[in-house]
């Protein structure tokens, strides 16, 4: 039993690898489950005893890949008094940048995730990122809320603008660094270019 579950661990792992340099290579919509089974060196009944479909291979490659998220737990740290929201948002968003410069897997799924454009089987897809892209917001929104009520937050502000502002400019630089070849130091200059956001943010 034991050497069972081994051996379906590997095959599966062999799976994803393949998966996702199919999907880098060729794009998601030309990458057929066929594709992946003989790049794995599996059968496609091999997939299929793990991944019901592509859409649910390619989101065990995104739930592997995703960066680390805000969570309740988080919001609950920022209450505590004393604790500055937007200190603790800038330095997280640091910690974002460097996992991401020096993770190549996570690199690559992004460049996917980029280059992808999902329609019709890849729709579930679509609804599960977008659940969790609003979920962040309200959270950012909140710990921005929080610090607007210590009067950390610059009234130029709304909590609601800056996360908004916050998202677009670190989701653009991350973007670009990926789909340019990453010609840019993104841990020196994405940090000097975050810092200064936060230098308008701060009251």
């Amino acid at each position: 039993m034991r050497r069972t579950k081994a051996e379906a661990a590997e095959t599966k792992a062999a799976i994803l690898v393949a998966a996702e340099k199919m999907f880098f290579e060729k794009g998601v919509a030309n990458s057929t489950l066929e594709n992946i089974a003989t790049a794995a060196g599996v059968t496609r009944g091999a997939i299929y005893w793990h991944f019901a479909s592509k859409t649910d291979l390619f989101l065990e490659l995104y739930n592997t890949a995703r960066l680390p998220e805000l969570s309740m737990m988080d919001l609950e740290k920022v209450g505590v008094e004393g604790v500055d929201a937007l200190h603790f948002i800038e330095h997280a968003i640091y910690e974002w940048i460097d996992l991401l410069a020096g993770d190549v897997p996570r690199q690559r799924m992004w460049t996917i995730l980029i280059r992808t454009n999902f329609t019709e089987e890849l729709e579930r897809v679509a609804t599960a990122m977008q659940e969790i892209e609003d979920s962040q917001a309200d959270l950012l929104t909140a710990i921005f809320v929080r610090a607007a009520s210590t009067g950390r937050l610059s009234t130029a502000w709304t909590p609601e603008l800056a996360s908004l502002t916050l998202k677009w400019h670190a989701k653009g630089m991350c973007w670009e660094w990926l789909l340019e070849g990453q010609k840019f130091d993104i841990r020196e200059l994405g940090r000097q270019s975050v810092g200064k956001l936060f230098e308008m943010f701060r009251a």
